[in-house]
């Protein structure tokens, strides 16, 4: 074209810049309503990952709240969330640094609610009427004094349902003697009050169970039945609607549709209606505490965030059913951490051309604004690459489904004979899904003369629960050929270079990345984020919430060790011949560093090209601004030395050993 400038891809200059990626991964999360104001926190990378309650108000806009050394984070099943709520202007929240609750009345300093021990405590919410608040309490004591069960193994942390009376006092226990909790709802009236729990081996996508109780007037739960739910049903966000119906979201159809129960003195059934069928996910994997996918009016309309064919859309679904449902048009394409208040809507969303964003929408007056941006920054539109769906044939005769980027930058092309080289991105999870807001990690590649495609490989949500159950027993297999089978058609179809393409991914997405090197030779390179090498290791070591995820996704353990052995990539190193770099978190708990450094130990003594980044203080997934910026210099300057194109920036290069 003309006034462009033919350079090789790869090579060419961006006003995208590692600096500028860094400066725009602040992250917005947990969006709370409370009378006219809006609250959520945000993850500040300049603060070393620091968590911190920020409140929107009319007039003054965005304030923090919690002081200069309060991080507002809980690692109750590792992931967290849910560490805070409001209620009439009242704070309360769970600190990191200590694990325990806090409660911040406007205008003071945090006080602390919980003494200081082995506890932590997530998915926080205020039951008024009855003076307390409910959250989710996961005891470490026994696993700290190093006890052991009656089979021998170590002690597990104890989860438990709890109350906090709000004017002091020891917590009370609501619910025990289930390995997992989540989701305390009281009623409006405070007399009513739902949770959900499951046990192992069940993550909460696989199964959970919705219970009920009658609160008594001292605050005791009686008279307890089972809502909906099993083994083989995931029930999601329970909540109440204003004429007291019991809300819920169940995948028994194979879709995450929302239910409603009205008759809440009935026992468990499984012909509640939906309230609005449809072949479209109004929830997804409970990784975290708190995650919201819709929210009820004060007439009792239910506002929902439904995913289907790759994007969210916003619903408006009648108050009994009985009307037709209406699409809310928005501009996002990413809805997600929904919550309503009256007529408002506040919500997480993106779309292909604006960042993660905390949005405020106003169904009575139809005004919508823009509260915080995750990236403040502007950037020409010349230079962002837009998302693009494909679907494309995978093993099996199936079909998978992927969000490719085109290379995109106005002042340069390609040589007429060359392609680009590929990105294959590799999800965690690994039931999360490709993200298509605005990604300027994913723009620092485009801009630059990559392509990229992020893989919804089987196992993926958004589909299904028939399209996540693809991965039953075969995670290494699906994942890994859905990737392989997405860069190849990328490849026939002339978009890429076949002989320059990479895999990178982390925790599950490195597992993947690892797993298509050492067992395949499709790929050039690759990067392994905090990837799982060692699948005995993750099934002996790893924390609670995740020591059996593996039974589904692999086979039990240790009655199926052949087949762990089998399908780690730690065990087949030497058939790995092509380049790798590692980057890991020192304190990762989920994936422990020594993972990493077994790995790295092979690779060395085969003397196989690779690079090895450790970051102290950082655990699963990298949260400082120095360690982000270090992570995306070095994997830019590996593709650079092993495609063998100098890179545009001066970046500090990273060094590959044994690299030719």
């Amino acid at each position: 074209m003309p006034g462009r400038r033919r350079q090789p891809y790869g090579s060419w200059e961006s006003p995208i810049s590692v600096e500028l990626v860094v400066a725009g991964s602040l992250s917005v999360r947990e969006p709370r309503l409370d009378g006219d104001d809006a609250y959520w926190i945000e993850g500040r990378p300049q603060e070393k990952g620091r968590q911190v309650i920020v409140r929107w108000r009319e007039g003054t806009g965005a304030t923090d709240l919690i002081p200069a050394g309060f991080n507002a984070r809980t690692m109750v099943h590792e992931y967290g969330g849910g560490a805070y709520t409001v209620a009439g202007g009242v704070v309360y929240f769970s600190n990191l640094a200590d694990g325990r609750v806090y409660r911040q009345a406007p205008g003071t300093e945090p006080v602390p609610m919980t003494a200081a021990g082995a506890q932590r405590y997530a998915d926080l919410v205020v039951d008024a009427p009855n003076g307390r608040l409910l959250c989710v309490r996961e005891d470490h004591a026994a696993v700290e004094a190093g006890a052991h069960g009656e089979d021998g193994h170590a002690s597990e942390p104890r989860n438990e349902l709890v109350a906090l009376p709000l004017d002091g006092g020891a917590p009370v226990v609501l619910a025990t003697g289930r390995d997992f909790y989540s989701t305390p709802r009281p009623s409006q009236d405070g007399r009513r009050l739902c949770w959900l729990e499951w046990s192992h081996p069940n993550m909460p996508w696989d199964g959970t169970e919705l219970w009920l109780a009658g609160v008594g007037q001292d605050g005791s739960l009686s008279n307890h039945r089972l809502v909906a739910g099993g083994p083989d049903e995931s029930v999601a966000q329970p909540e109440w609607a204003p004429d007291g119906a019991l809300l819920y979201v169940s995948d028994r159809t194979g879709w995450w549709n929302i239910y409603r129960r009205a008759d809440t003195a009935a026992g468990a059934a499984a012909d509640d209606a939906p309230l609005a069928a449809m072949e479209a996910e109004f929830a997804g994997p409970q990784w975290v505490f708190g995650m919201t996918w819709y929210g009820v009016t004060e007439d009792g309309q239910v506002i929902a965030a439904a995913r289907r064919g790759g994007r969210d859309e916003l619903w408006r679904i009648p108050a009994l059913g009985d009307g037709r449902p209406e699409q809310v048009e928005v501009p996002e394409t990413e809805i997600g951490d929904l919550r309503v208040l009256g007529s408002r809507v506040l919500y997480i969303g993106g779309s292909p051309t604006s960042a993660s964003s905390v949005v405020l929408l106003d169904l009575a007056s139809g005004s919508r604004e823009v509260l915080r941006r995750s990236a403040e920054i502007e950037v020409d539109a010349a230079y962002i690459s837009a998302a693009e769906p494909i679907s494309f044939p995978t093993t099996g005769g199936r079909t998978a489904h992927a969000l490719y980027y085109r290379p995109t930058n106005p002042d340069f092309e390609g040589p007429p004979a060359e392609r680009p080289p590929l990105v294959v991105m590799s999800h965690g999870g690994p039931t999360s899904q490709a993200w298509g807001g605005l990604d300027l990690e994913k723009q620092l590649f485009t801009s630059r003369g990559f392509a990229v495609v992020d893989v919804d490989y089987g196992g993926s949500s958004g589909y299904g629960r028939e399209y996540m159950r693809r991965l039953d027993g075969q995670w290494g297999i699906v994942d890994v050929e859905d990737c392989i089978n997405a860069a190849r058609h990328l490849a026939q179809r002339g978009d890429v270079d076949g002989r320059r393409m990479t895999i990178t991914g982390g925790s599950a997405g490195g597992f993947t990345t690892l797993a298509a090197l050492v067992f395949h030779q499709v790929f050039a390179c690759g990067a392994s984020h905090y990837g799982v090498g060692d699948l005995e290791a993750l099934a002996r070591d790893t924390h609670k919430f995740e020591s059996r995820y593996l039974d589904r996704l692999v086979g039990p353990y240790p009655a199926a060790a052949e087949v762990y052995r089998q399908r780690s990539p730690i065990h087949s190193c030497h058939q790995l011949a092509v380049p790798l770099i590692v980057l890991q978190g020192a304190d990762d708990m989920v994936v422990p560093k020594a993972q990493a450094e077994a790995l790295v130990a092979v690779l060395r003594e085969r003397q196989i090209p690779h690079a090895y980044l450790l970051f102290e203080g950082e655990g699963h997934g990298f949260r400082q601004a120095v360690n982000i910026r270090r992570a995306l210099e070095a994997e830019l300057s590996f593709y650079a030395q092993v495609f063998g194109f100098r890179l545009a920036d001066p970046l500090e290069p990273v060094r590959v050993e044994n690299l030719a």
